[in-house]
């Protein structure tokens, strides 16, 4: 008679086979395989982890109806299956992996960033705190301690700055008084007289390392998923790659984007917290997003997206920011995030593990349909480590064939030469995969799909923002002794007086765009000679920077050649 870990193996592999078969009347098979597995006793992690990812695969594309009820019943006490697991003091470290994190019932650990670490203990106090045991021992945080607790525990300095073995969590105790730990800490750093980015520095300087237990928590990803308006559900098979032409959904007519309210807005920032918090992973626009500007876009087969912009005291220089993440019948699949200025924007594009086999090139291309509507942009561009550059899991995963296949090329002419001796071998011979060692190679620029003009094809493939920075900072450099208040002071100064503009007429957050277009706009010859038409779009273009939507900033700089023209001469590395 065959084990219960074999025959529960053997029932895993069939759902994990059935899951995908989306024939008409499939669903009753796939039933009673979930049936099955709920009834065996799991005494493996890495059994119970495959089932938990079949179930959160079936809730987001599910095959019937009757799998709804079934599947959501499981998800709702899974913690009780890890509790049971855990009480056979198994190696427990599999569910602490990067794609397998966040279940219910279990714990996580991580150094967070200020502000999310702030939005974690206010959205689960009781359910997080430091973890002294992985904090106190490092003796690489002793530094950053007793640089900065000091500015609100008195006297500490006469132990931090000449003692060794400092009691660290004594002087805290006796600071803190009865008030969590973590919550004091956090309190202090926000009440510094200094403004949030430096708060957000001086914290993150310590490397905290926060501990948090899920239990049967809503935000885990077991049960971080909601109710759609209308489920889709699947008696056909998913859309694969080869049937979508992202030329073609691109070409569609742009998708209807509904702005949502602002207590609407919030729900959504307060969703992608908790979807990225419980996978370890954490964007600049996912922590701090703004609930005053998101937008719903329903794609249809399930599928409803979320944009929004960054507030504008934590925009980009120059460049517009969108992010955004995508729910399958109310169940988080993604996340997005996109980059651009003038007509070129770089997308950021990752689908969690557990969903890659899901309809995973359409979703994309609905993404970009919605981003291209938002920005206006004809250019979009992979930035390398979305295909693999210093990035093992888009190695693993083949990142670059994905883009590829859907029309993407290489912003470098040798490695576009060799992607087509790839496909030539890949043709002659459907066995051939691809080695690490090209996939790297192929990895080391950006990938682009353009749908404007052919004109202007290639125009961006050596351009970056680094480039533009570096440029400046060699002009700084060269003839400011490396001073950058000089350099600012000397920019704002020659461009103010080229447009004829007084920045005392001009609100805070709009003197702060100046003084950053300023540093660009002094290295460019000529510039005080530009036409008053010129001149004029520029200010607007500076003015709508900080404005409601920095998508109209985004679409403002579509609208002046002239600029357009120089920042790609300023930022574009010369051919090797």
């Amino acid at each position: 008679m065959p084990s219960a870990s074999w025959s529960a193996d053997r029932v895993l592999t069939q759902l994990e086979s059935a899951k995908n078969d989306f024939h008409f009347g499939h669903a009753a098979v796939v039933n009673r395989l979930v049936r099955a597995l709920s009834t065996f006793d799991f005494t493996d992690p890495s059994h119970l982890i495959r089932f938990h990812e079949c179930l959160l695969f079936l809730r987001a594309f599910p095959h019937a109806p009757s799998q709804i009820a079934l599947v959501e019943r499981l998800l709702n006490s899974f913690h009780k299956r890890v509790d049971k697991i855990r009480s056979l003091n198994p190696d427990m470290s599999s569910f602490d992996d990067f794609d397998t994190s966040g279940i219910s019932g279990t714990t996580m650990q991580d150094a967070l960033p200020f502000e999310a670490a702030r939005w974690l203990t206010q959205r689960i106090p009781r359910n997080v705190d430091i973890a002294w045991d992985d904090y106190l021992d490092d003796y690489e945080s002793e530094r950053p301690r007793g640089n900065s607790w000091p500015r609100f525990i008195p006297l500490l300095e006469e132990d931090a700055d000449v003692e060794a073995n400092i009691p660290w969590r004594r002087w805290l105790d006796a600071a803190r008084g009865r008030k969590p730990a973590l919550s004091w800490l956090l309190q202090r750093f926000a009440g510094l007289s200094i403004v949030p980015r430096q708060q957000a520095e001086l914290y993150d300087s310590l490397r905290i390392p926060l501990r948090w237990r899920l239990e049967n928590l809503k935000l885990s990803r077991t049960r971080n998923w909601s109710r759609p308006r209308r489920f889709y559900f699947h008696d056909a098979p998913l859309v694969q790659r080869n049937q979508v032409s992202l030329r073609g959904e691109l070409a569609k007519p742009a998708p209807r984007l509904e702005k949502l309210s602002l207590a609407a807005g919030e729900s959504v920032m307060q969703s992608i917290r908790e979807i990225m918090v419980v996978r370890y992973r954490e964007l600049y626009g996912t922590t701090l997003g703004d609930p005053h500007w998101v937008v719903r876009a329903d794609l249809g087969r399930g599928i409803v997206m979320h944009f929004w912009g960054l507030p504008a005291s934590r925009r980009l220089p120059l460049r517009a920011y969108l992010a955004g993440y995508t729910l399958k019948n109310g169940v988080p699949i993604n996340y997005v995030e996109a980059i651009g200025l003038c007509e070129w924007v770089e997308v950021g594009f990752n689908t969690f593990y557990t969903y890659r086999q899901g309809e995973t090139a359409w979703i994309y291309a609905q993404a970009l349909r919605c981003i291209c509507a938002l920005t206006g942009a004809t250019t979009i561009s992979i930035y390398p480590y979305q295909i693999g550059e210093n990035n093992d899991e888009a190695i693993d995963s083949g990142a670059f064939w994905f883009y590829r296949k859907l029309g993407f090329r290489s912003g470098r002419a040798d490695l576009q030469k060799l992607c087509e001796k790839e496909e030539q071998k890949i043709a002659g011979n459907p066995k051939y995969r691809t080695s690490r060692r090209v996939l790297r190679q192929l990895a080391q620029a950006h990938l682009f799909f353009e749908i404007g003009s052919a004109a202007d094809h290639g125009s961006w493939d050596r351009f970056s923002v680094r480039n533009l920075g570096l440029r400046i900072n060699r002009h700084m450099a060269t003839h400011f002794d490396g001073d950058s208040n000089l350099l600012r002071a000397a920019s704002l100064s020659s461009v103010t007086a080229a447009l004829n503009l007084s920045p005392s007429r001009l609100s805070p957050a709009e003197r702060q765009s100046l003084q950053n277009w300023s540093l660009v706009l002094a290295l460019l010859p000529n510039f005080s000679k530009w036409n008053r038409s010129g001149k004029a779009k520029l200010i607007d273009i500076i003015r709508s920077k900080p404005g409601r939507n920095e998508m109209q900033y985004f679409r403002q700089t579509q609208l002046h050649t002239r600029l357009r023209n120089e920042l790609l001469r300023l930022g574009t590395e010369p051919s090797s």
